[in-house]
């Protein structure tokens, strides 16, 4: 039986593992898929070692950057980008050979170009994680949309959300939330944001997917926004690492 699974700490939340069993289940597809919770990138190859029918896996925080030096090749793509979450185990002259691949930028391109407009020519970052960096990818070179990051601490090349005004609202009518803030249980959370200077100019998109509606998306609808979860842009993703680890 052929195996696939997720490396990550910790993997409590875990989406893809449900999903790809689901998959398999529903489509007779003899395979299982597991969670490799593992608390240092250290033992990543001894897990392989043990785990010889290992064909793919994904990868998620904290290793979608501590995993690219142990990876024989990364796509162009994933390499611009700076972080892998998929990674296809394959054979090469006898040896084992591991190639990255980011699904990130492919599910969230997919799931946000069917909500922007003609106006939609600026977008806010919220937060410098892995996800920021496919995120701040897919909006420049995939939409042509000019982005700034949104720190809660002060960085080079970033603002605070203490810069972020109503006027700045107004020009980065697109906000993309890339931090776990809102994520449950922490429900009742969102980031300070000047959402009474938002109308039905603006676009909000929470990576986020549980709860359903956070308090992020909520406030941003009230006054106006058009909204939407990060539930399709995992979707997105989970089908296109399946096509990474098939394809010929």
């Amino acid at each position: 039986m052929d195996k696939y699974g997720l490396f990550g700490y910790p993997l409590g939340h875990s989406f893809s593992r449900k999903f790809f069993t689901d998959k398999f289940n529903k489509e007779a597809i003899d395979a299982e898929y597991l969670n490799f919770e593992i608390p240092s990138i250290d033992s990543y190859l001894d897990v392989l070692d043990s785990n010889p029918e290992l064909k793919g896996h994904n990868v998620t925080i904290p290793y979608k950057q501590q995993i690219m030096p142990y990876l024989n090749d990364i796509t162009e793509e994933a390499r611009a980008i700076g972080a892998v979450n998929v990674v296809r185990v394959g054979e090469k002259d006898g040896k084992r050979f591991l190639k990255g691949y980011n699904s990130d930028v492919i599910g969230f391109v997919n799931s946000l170009k069917p909500l922007l407009k003609s106006n939609h020519k600026k977008a806010l970052i919220l937060g410098t994680g892995g996800a920021s960096k496919a995120v701040k990818y897919g909006l420049e070179q995939k939409l042509g949309i000019e982005t700034l990051y949104v720190s809660r601490t002060a960085k080079p090349g970033m603002i605070t959300y203490d810069d972020v005004t109503a006027d700045l609202i107004h020009d980065y009518q697109v906000i993309i939330n890339c931090s776990p803030c809102g994520m449950f249980p922490h429900v009742d959370e969102c980031p300070q944001l000047p959402y009474e200077a938002m109308n039905g100019d603006n676009l909000l998109f929470d990576l986020v997917y549980n709860p359903e509606e956070t308090k992020f998306m909520r406030l941003g609808a009230q006054n106006g926004a058009v909204v939407k979860n990060g539930l399709e842009m995992l979707i997105l993703q989970a089908v296109a690492s399946w096509e990474f680890w098939n394809e010929k």
